[in-house]
């Protein structure tokens, strides 16, 4: 998962760029990087490490332009190596930068076809500077450089590129063009504010940055859709790709997205609520009687699930866990031994809160099971009576191929394992999970034009289709070995 930024304004945008990615900095930790086009010249500055790490005020003031783009990254198949920063440069033709969040699922075969075909060569393992590539390809081939060229670019991107995506690119003497996957997998937004100087336009992963820096959210870049705002601020648009169908990640939802961020006109906040209800409304079905004495969260995301579920249950909500915010998000940490490490680094029980309690922990998810194996036993050290374990989502069972960096199955502590089996395997004295179907209707009743999610992480159904072969090759990229022998 990462984030992305682009900004056609009207004075320099490299400070409104940063402050956009420090608000975005939940969908990466890995690397930033921002580039920005001043007439024929494009600036680029990336490294890794947080966004306050990677700039300072000498390489800011370098960004000098009135377009540009920037990008946060965490990896997913790839290595975490510097040159796997973004965004991506190609000179030919014209000049373009390019950022992307996603994940390309036919990148072997783009890849032979660009240096075969296309006589391009690429540098790296990012499926970002293959999606580069195609696009520059593209829009050589229209032989002009208009918004209507640009369209069309797009739209051979469309016909070759197979996976979630979500881009902003800068192209030279043109402006900003951005564009989503023709299943809108993955989440863009377009903004707009009126300045004394003129109209400046945004789009973003997340709604958040476009209210922190006082951007008027004016709708979702829709399926399909290219978007194309020149340097002179004017915006032309089209759903370029032969065949669209509007199927959001669904776990941009459960877990990814700030609760602030509005995603296809659902509010996370609101659509986390209403899977708190469901969720409690299940407990009630399953165990009228219960005997639970306090719902604690476990920060962060979990916390709007969980005060929900403490009103349909009439049980108290209690903060039991307190998080040090200096510590990256263990969901994202590269091996394994790092994440069981930093567990006991991120969070620390207030312990009058278990004593001799009956307490139900609610977390977003469950993935690999180890933070919720280790959070289990820090409640039952604090002195809780019974620990039960509720999660905001269902078994995730498959690997995400779209751009989230879920390991190889069986890596996955839900795959082949019945619920109850991996309530022994996380030490619970009970776990329950939501619905796949409340799951879906809770963010469907914020937008009930949603008929279809990327659920496939917890159903195996990909929305794209899989070729034969994949997930082998995935399995052998993604699981913690094969990251660690990389980064060795």
């Amino acid at each position: 998962m990462c984030g992305i930024v682009g900004i056609v304004g009207t004075s320099n945008v490299a400070g409104q760029l940063y402050d956009g990615l420090t608000v975005l900095q939940h969908r990466g930790q890995d690397a930033a990087g921002i580039a920005t086009a001043n007439g024929t010249r494009l600036r680029v500055h990336k490294g890794n490490g947080l966004v306050r790490d990677v700039f300072d005020e000498a390489r800011m003031s370098m960004l000098r332009g009135h377009v540009g783009i920037a990008h946060v990254r965490y990896p997913t198949a790839g290595s975490a190596g510097m040159d796997e920063a973004q965004p991506f440069y190609v000179n030919s033709p014209y000049g373009i930068a390019l950022a992307h969040n996603g994940n390309l699922i036919n990148t072997e075969a783009l890849r032979q076809q660009v240096f075969e075909a296309d006589r391009r060569n690429i540098n790296t393992d990012s499926d970002s500077e293959v999606l580069l590539n195609v696009f520059a390809y593209e829009l050589d081939a229209q032989r002009m450089l208009t918004p209507e060229a640009a369209i069309r670019a797009v739209a051979g991107v469309h016909r070759r590129c197979k996976g979630g995506y979500a881009v902003v690119s800068l192209v030279l003497g043109l402006g900003l063009v951005a564009f989503r996957d023709p299943h809108g997998i993955r989440p863009l937004v377009l903004g707009k504010r009126q300045t004394e100087a003129g109209e400046e336009y945004i789009v973003a992963s997340e709604s958040v940055a476009l209210d922190v820096l006082g951007f008027a959210r004016v709708r979702d870049i829709a399926p399909g859709e290219a978007l194309v705002i020149t340097n002179d601020g004017q915006l032309h648009s089209e759903v370029c790709a032969t065949a669209t169908k509007m199927s959001p990640c669904i776990f941009e939802y459960v877990y990814f997205a700030r609760p602030d961020s509005m995603i296809d006109n659902v509010s996370v906040h609101k659509a986390r609520m209403r899977m708190g209800t469901k969720l409690g409304e299940k407990i009630l079905r399953l165990k009228p009687d219960h005997d639970i004495d306090t719902i604690i969260p476990i920060p962060d995301t979990s916390r709007d699930v969980a005060l929900e579920m403490s009103n349909v249950l009439g049980v108290k909500y209690r903060e039991g866990f307190v998080k040090n915010r200096y510590v990256g998000r263990t969901f994202i940490m590269p091996g394994q031994g790092e994440r069981v490490k930093s567990v006991r680094r991120k969070l620390n029980p207030i312990h009058l809160e278990f004593r001799n309690r009956v307490v139900l922990l609610v977390d977003d998810s469950i993935v690999r099971g180890t933070t919720s194996q280790q959070i289990v036993q820090m409640a039952r050290d604090a002195g809780a009576r019974k620990v039960y374990l509720a999660s905001a989502a269902p078994p995730v069972r498959h690997p995400n191929v779209y751009g989230i960096d879920m390991p190889a199955a069986e890596e996955l502590v839900a795959h082949g394992r019945s619920v109850e089996e991996i309530e022994q395997h996380l030490g619970c004295d009970w776990l329950i999970y939501q619905d796949l179907e409340d799951l879906e209707a809770a963010v469907r009743e914020g937008n009930p034009a949603l008929t279809q999610f990327d659920s496939s992480c917890f159903n195996g159904e990909y929305v794209t289709g899989i070729e034969p072969g994949y997930f082998r090759r995935i399995q052998q990229l993604r699981n913690d070995g094969a990251k660690q022998k990389r980064e060795g």
